[in-house]
């Protein structure tokens, strides 16, 4: 997966009387399904990919994965100062630190030279969005400059916040026939389309793997729905689907973003379900969820990466209810795994350049909006290739 190019992007690269070099950075990304820290290394100059290097998962144990679900129960009423948010967000930068350092050990002698850091989501609603991880820490820890903070700045500017992934997903689809979309299925499910024109549209869907994890946890003590088995033992409740998917934000057009929680009520919608009928429903709803968004266009292929990937039974959901093609990512040869750390460090790269990390087509924002903020922890950057 070497020499992959972008669409031309709309702001000049010129330093010094020429483009900007290539940088090699580590992103990081703990998403919504609470799972862990995934790190992957990513050459790139923004604009283009280069190389993609090696990546992994941290996974969070379950005392951590526990306060971090108190913590985003309760975030918004906790103030950034709260003894237990400050603890927890200590031991996450810890787990991310870890992360960089192992990714660090299997690039071998390859030099690093910045991280991107996207944190933990912790809340995401209109006019706010909160990701908590301590760059300060990470830097001194890992004698790195870190990028973080990608989301605050199209937020001020009127955006969503979110999805961000989209002109790393469009760099990566440049020159596959269109039109095609990027589904990224983690705690919440996302898309990138880009059209026949070239243009990139983006947004949240629903729900992705959030409440059937809730679900599973709460009736089995399982994490997930492992290889969707259970799911496939149920039966769908249509009354129910017909109930969740009648939610006024499935009407709504594009760009649009939820938070973890904004569908957990459905939760109490289906408890007099059984676990497999449950969890059967609660499959559909996100298969549904993403067939029934409002696009210009139908892609002719779906390419899905995130965890949600992994569950045949949404698999198999998704592609009754899309015209065209679904497949994993790693029908393209990507990482599907690695494809949202990957992400953060492309934009940190272009967050340095100063590029926009967002579009009004992706989040709503009034105009391409760069974004991000530079901790070095104490270090100097003298002498690093910034």
């Amino acid at each position: 997966m070497t020499g992959i190019n972008a669409p031309a992007d709309p702001t000049p690269q010129v330093q010094d009387g020429g483009t900007f070099s290539p940088l090699t950075a580590i992103g990081l990304m703990s998403g919504t399904s609470l799972d862990g820290v995934d790190a992957a290394l990513i050459t790139t100059d923004g604009v283009r990919v280069f190389h993609h290097g090696p990546s992994l998962t941290v996974p969070y144990d379950a005392p951590l994965r526990a306060r971090l679900r108190d913590i985003l129960d309760r975030a918004a009423s906790l103030s950034p100062d709260d003894a237990d948010l400050l603890d927890a967000e200590q031991a996450l930068t810890d787990v991310h630190t870890q992360a960089v350092q192992a990714v660090r050990a299997k690039a071998g002698d390859t030099r690093v030279d910045i991280i991107g850091l996207h944190g933990q989501t912790i809340l995401h609603a209109p006019g706010r969005t909160w990701q908590i991880g301590n760059a300060s820490r990470l830097s001194a820890a890992t004698d790195l400059p870190v990028i973080h903070d990608f989301r605050t700045a199209d937020v001020q500017a009127g955006g969503e916040g979110a999805p961000l992934a989209p002109l790393y997903h469009a760099a990566l689809l440049h020159g596959h026939a269109t039109p095609s979309a990027v589904l990224n299925i983690g705690g919440v499910a996302n898309l990138t389309l880009m059209t026949r024109s070239g243009d990139v549209l983006a947004c949240d869907t629903g729900p992705g793997n959030a409440l059937l994890d809730d679900w599973m946890f709460r009736h089995t003590g399982q994490p997930c729905d492992f290889n969707g088995a259970c799911a496939a033992e149920g039966t769908i409740d249509t009354a129910c689907l017909s109930a969740l998917v009648a939610h006024d934000f499935f009407r709504q057009p594009p760009p649009k973003s939820l938070d973890r929680l904004s569908f957990h009520q459905a939760l109490e919608q289906i408890s007099t379900l059984s676990v497999e009928d449950g969890a059967a429903t609660l499959t559909a709803f996100t298969a549904a969820a993403i067939a029934g968004t409002p696009l210009p266009e139908q892609p002719l292929h779906w390419f899905v990466c995130g965890g949600g990937r992994h569950n045949p039974t949404l698999m198999r959901m998704l592609a009754e209810r899309v015209p065209g093609t679904v497949q994993p990512v790693e029908t393209l040869g990507w990482d599907g795994d690695a494809l949202e750390a990957e992400c953060f460090g492309f934009l940190a790269v272009r967050s340095l350049r100063g590029l926009p990390l967002s579009l009004p087509a992706t989040t709503g924002v009034p105009y391409p909006m760069p974004g991000g903020q530079l901790t070095c922890g104490g270090i100097s950057p003298a002498g690093r290739r910034l």
